[in-house]
Parts: C-alpha cells; sequence; structure tokens
C-alpha cells in the first residue's frame, strides 16, 4: 500500500508540474475591455492575398495573422463600394438604412464639399467603444462626407462620429491627387463637359467673326450674351472639377488641415508614423485603432523602396508595401507588450475592381475564382473580401472558418467586448461573431444575408444550415462590356440599375457550397428544391423589406454637387493652400 501511495503521489505531482509548464489559454472574460485594431485595405481583392491562393504577391505580414488566427473564407461586404461599405462597416446596418446607398449612378460620396455624409444620429461602434472608456482613433482614409451646412461644422466628420483622433483623408485616394495620372474622377462627364464648353466657344467665335467680317449680321447685345453665357459656362464646371487636387487631395489632424493638396511622396510615411504613435501614447488604456489604409487604390501611391518588387507591376508593388505596413503595426503592439490583450482584424472593404486599367497596366485588383469586381452588388468578387482575426490566446490559431460572415459583424462584436450595450432603437444586422471564432458554435447567426447595388437588391444568399447548402439568388445581374469579358470594360464600372442590366425572372440560382465561382447556375430541371428555394428566399426578401424605413437620401444628386460653401479650406476660399507638416 506505500507503494501505491507513493506512486500515486509522483503521478499527482508530475500532473501539476506539466500543468504549470502548459502556456495559458486566456478565456475572454479574463481581459476586461481588450485593445482592438482594425486594418482596412482598399479595393484590395480576395485573390491578391497568399493565405487566400495568391502565390506570387508576397504578403508575409497578413498571411502569418491567419497563420497565428482565424481565415474567414466566405466573409462578404454590405456593399461593392467605398463609401455605403464603409457606413455598414461603420454602423453594422445595411446602407440604405442609413441612406448611404444611391438612388442614382452616384453611389459614393463625390467631394469635401458635399453636404451628404454619414448621418449624425447614426451611432457607430466608435462611439459605443468612447462611452465605454476606450481611446479611440481613425488613421487614414474616412470617406463619409465632411460637412453639412456650413464649411466648419463637421456634422459628418469622425470626430462627429465616436472617434477622439483622426489623422488621414476626409475624402479618398484619387488619380488626380497624382498630377502624373491620368484623371479618374468623373472622367466622362468632366470630357462632356470640355467639348461642349468648346461647342459654345466656337458658336461665340463665329458670331464674333461673323459681326467683324460682315458676313452676317450679329447685334452687339446678341454677341455679349453668348460670351457671357460662354464664360459663365466654363467657371461653373472648372471651378469644381479643374481644382480637384485641392478641394479632394487634403490630408487632415482633427478638425484642422494640414496639408492642401496633399504631398503624395510621403503619406505612407505619415500613415504609419501616426498609427504606431496612437498605439504607443494609449498603450495604458484601451484603445480602438481603426487603420483605414489608403492602399490599395489607384494611383496606387508607392514609395521607392517598392517599386520594381512584385511580379504584378505597381498594384502588386503596392500590396506587398501595404503588407509591409501591417507587418510595422503588428510589431508595435508587440514591442509594447500588447500582443495578447490585442484583437486584430484585417479586410477589405470590397472586391478588386477589374476595369481600372491604363493601357496594358491593370492597377486594379484579383478577385480569384469569383465572378465579378468592385461595383457589382451580387457577383462573389464584388463583394467577398479577406476577413482575418489574431487573438493570441483565446482565438485557437490557424482556424479556417466556411461559415457566412460580414464586414457588418464588427460592429456588435467589438460593442460587445467593449462591454458596450448595442442600441435599441434600430435594427442592427450584424452579429456578434466570438463564439463563432472560438468554436463555441458551429454555424454562423446569418440565415440570408442580402446583396444590394445602391438601393437596387441585386442577389440574396440563403445559408441553408441543415443541408449545408449556400443557395444564392440573383434578381438582377449587370450586362458585361464587351459581352463575355467578365466586367464593364467599356463603362469603368457596371451600373446597379437601367439599359446596363438584366433581370431574371425566375433568378439565376446557384449553390455556392458545390460551385463558388457561379458558373453553373442551376434550373428546376436540374436542381429538385429550385422551386422551394426560390420561395423561401421570396419569403425572406419580403420580411426584410418590412424592416426598411425610408432615410434622407445622403447620395441624392443635390447632396453629390460640389458646394463652395462646404469646401474644406486652409486658407482664406478660394485660396486654398497648405502644408503645415514642413511648416513642422
Amino acid at each position: 500500500s506505500s507503494l501505491i501511495f507513493f506512486l500515486l503521489l509522483c503521478f499527482r505531482t508530475s500532473l501539476i508540474f506539466g500543468l504549470l509548464l502548459q502556456p495559458p489559454h486566456i478565456q475572454p472574460s479574463s481581459i476586461t475591455q481588450p485593445n482592438i485594431v482594425l486594418l482596412m485595405a482598399d479595393d484590395l481583392g480576395i485573390g491578391d492575398v497568399g493565405c487566400y491562393g495568391n502565390n506570387t504577391i508576397r504578403t508575409p505580414n497578413i498571411d502569418s495573422l491567419a497563420k497565428e488566427g482565424v481565415k474567414l473564407t466566405q466573409h462578404i461586404a454590405a456593399a461593392p463600394l467605398c463609401t455605403p461599405s464603409r457606413a455598414a462597416f461603420l454602423t453594422g446596418r445595411y446602407p440604405l438604412r442609413s441612406g448611404m446607398d444611391a438612388i442614382n449612378n452616384y453611389r459614393v460620396i463625390f467631394w469635401n464639399g458635399a453636404s451628404g455624409g454619414l448621418p449624425p444620429n447614426e451611432t457607430t461602434f466608435a462611439k459605443i467603444l468612447q462611452q465605454q472608456g476606450y481611446s479611440t482613433g481613425l488613421i487614414g482614409k474616412w470617406h463619409q462626407g465632411v460637412n453639412c451646412k456650413s464649411r466648419n461644422d463637421h456634422c459628418h466628420h469622425p470626430l462627429n462620429h465616436g472617434f477622439d483622433y483622426f489623422y488621414g483623408m476626409p475624402f479618398t485616394l484619387i488619380s488626380d491627387c497624382q498630377p502624373t495620372e491620368a484623371p479618374e474622377m468623373d472622367r466622362v462627364f468632366r470630357g462632356k463637359l470640355w467639348l461642349y464648353t468648346q461647342m459654345i466657344g466656337l458658336v461665340t467665335l463665329t458670331a464674333a467673326l461673323g459681326r467683324l467680317t460682315g458676313l452676317f449680321p450679329v447685334h452687339w447685345k446678341t454677341l455679349t450674351c453668348l460670351a457671357g453665357f460662354s464664360l459663365l459656362f466654363f467657371i461653373s464646371w472648372f471651378s469644381s472639377y479643374g481644382f480637384i487636387q485641392h478641394w479632394n487631395c487634403i490630408m487632415m489632424r482633427n478638425h484642422e488641415i494640414t496639408e492642401q493638396p496633399m504631398v503624395t511622396d510621403r503619406t505612407t510615411s505619415l500613415i504609419l508614423r501616426e498609427s504606431i504613435s496612437f498605439i504607443k501614447g494609449n498603450k495604458h488604456k484601451p484603445f480602438l485603432l481603426f487603420l483605414s489604409f489608403l492602399h490599395s487604390h489607384t494611383p496606387l501611391l508607392t514609395t521607392e523602396k517598392f517599386l520594381g518588387r512584385s511580379h504584378h507591376g505597381l498594384y502588386g508593388d503596392n500590396v506587398e508595401e501595404m503588407d509591409w505596413m501591417v507587418g510595422q503595426v503588428l510589431d508595435a503592439i508587440d514591442d509594447e507588450g500588447l500582443k495578447n490583450t490585442t484583437l486584430v482584424y484585417f479586410a477589405s472593404d470590397h472586391g478588386g475592381w477589374l476595369e481600372r486599367q491604363e493601357g496594358n497596366r491593370q492597377l486594379g485588383g484579383w478577385n480569384g475564382i469569383y465572378r465579378g469586381g468592385k461595383g457589382m452588388g451580387g457577383w462573389e468578387g464584388g463583394i467577398r473580401v479577406p476577413g482575418i482575426f489574431r487573438w493570441p490566446g483565446v482565438l485557437p490559431a490557424g482556424t479556417v472558418i466556411n461559415e457566412p460572415t460580414s464586414l457588418m459583424d464588427i460592429y456588435p462584436t467589438v460593442v460587445h467586448l467593449a462591454g458596450g450595450v448595442l442600441p435599441q432603437d434600430r435594427v442592427i444586422d450584424g452579429r456578434d461573431v466570438m463564439p463563432l471564432l472560438r468554436g463555441a458554435v458551429e454555424h454562423s447567426e446569418h440565415e440570408f444575408l442580402f446583396h444590394y447595388c445602391g438601393i437596387h437588391l441585386h442577389a440574396v444568399r440563403w445559408h441553408q444550415k441543415d443541408s449545408g447548402a449556400i443557395w444564392k439568388a440573383h434578381y438582377v445581374t449587370p450586362i458585361f462590356h464587351p459581352p463575355g469579358a467578365g466586367a464593364c470594360y467599356g463603362k469603368g464600372i457596371c451600373p446597379c440599375f437601367g439599359e446596363g442590366v438584366t433581370h431574371h425572372d425566375p433568378p439565376l440560382l446557384f449553390d455556392l457550397s458545390r460551385d463558388p465561382s457561379e458558373a453553373k447556375p442551376l434550373s428546376a430541371d436540374t436542381e429538385p428544391l429550385f422551386d422551394a428555394v426560390i420561395r423561401q428566399i421570396g419569403r425572406a426578401v419580403e420580411e426584410h423589406r418590412r424592416t426598411l424605413t425610408p432615410a434622407p437620401e445622403q447620395l441624392s444628386l443635390y447632396n453629390v454637387v460640389w458646394k463652395p460653401w462646404l469646401q474644406p479650406c486652409c486658407g482664406t476660399f478660394p485660396f486654398c493652400w497648405c502644408d503645415k507638416e514642413t511648416d513642422n
């Protein structure tokens, strides 16, 4: 019996010693209010990242996030363009609920001097985390508007939406910000305006010559009116479109403009410096950092260190530089000893821009096996994006989840982690994904996801959990140009309505679990469940529409046009110029 007692004692001692040597597995409840770092790329395709199948563009830092955390393979943006997708991300709500989806062809905020933007009565996750004691910062792109009624009311500004600190572009990066690049913003419309100006000018010149030579009589008053109209027409559009670099390409720190126009050569280094500074300056209390990259949107600002490094030209160089920036931010988190108390999230706002080309140069991203791209509300390539979470000790490393999730899910997830409460006076479409990420539940809470193009419902996804099928019904699809090309190369971006789309009755139906590329539409002849699935999705659409309430249209024609009295200006308007970074 003494021998048995001795053996039991040895076993117990060794067991306790072994447990002490095990790395601690941290429960979320043991870390109250983790730091939260949200990294969002701009226009990055899901096929541009190594851990999602790209073997030629090097993204070791993003890949390491997936290796150390959880990778989502069916992570869906709520819209296929910047402004509405980011509005949904910030509010956890489909963008048409806040009026941030378009009824016309102007589907994003077009000017810093426009009156549309994220409404002040919307509650962002930043606002709730701010109320929970977090330091909240946004570095990089905003693109949710600036002012409502006056130049300095800042009603749409990040600081009015829960961020304590903002440094970056209130607008979005466009090729017009780089004088050496071809214009990007409203290129076709601008071409028409210039043509009309030349035609009016030619008529005025012909009338003047006729008067001077006596070939045909023209009264001086008529000639004066023609000349005045010609001049006014030119000023009416050139005062905005002729100075896009000054009006839209600006950098701000909080409410102060620091560069107008921005000096693009140093933008990357300044955004990285500000991000690391925010982490270091707020390491002693919970913080939320939303690093909203300007990469990989055209004009693809890339420092000399990364030029020519990739196998995919300037676009690949730009993606590799962004990955390096991700690594620098992760290193800063590690250096401050914050790795185990920080949830890091990486995603793109929507799919890659297939049509963005200059000559033989492809300047937009790649969406892997998925059909379509940026601007296409229904096809997977426009809305399926990378989605990666890392939280060592809490989230199981090297996990891959194939369940449908949404960018809108970030809202309830971070609110719950911060100890906040979701707003009870509005519909929140996102779902807390922490139980799914930790493996506590098997399935996503999303049964249906609705895919809009502007305010137009293009497709619906149904996750039939009992069978594992993921049905997708397309009610509207864009007409590719040229036919069969896979994108709208003749238009620059696919439309949501009108002659550029096809309406399907019955809808096109795919099972994404068997056909993720949406290559072979099903029919009643090939799929026994076809009619039942279409009816079930139809009922879900009717139920969803009953939850919608009218909201002021933030992207109406009036709200998207440039208004001089709303234009942010660091001088005396219209003499807006400053470079406070050089002064500092």
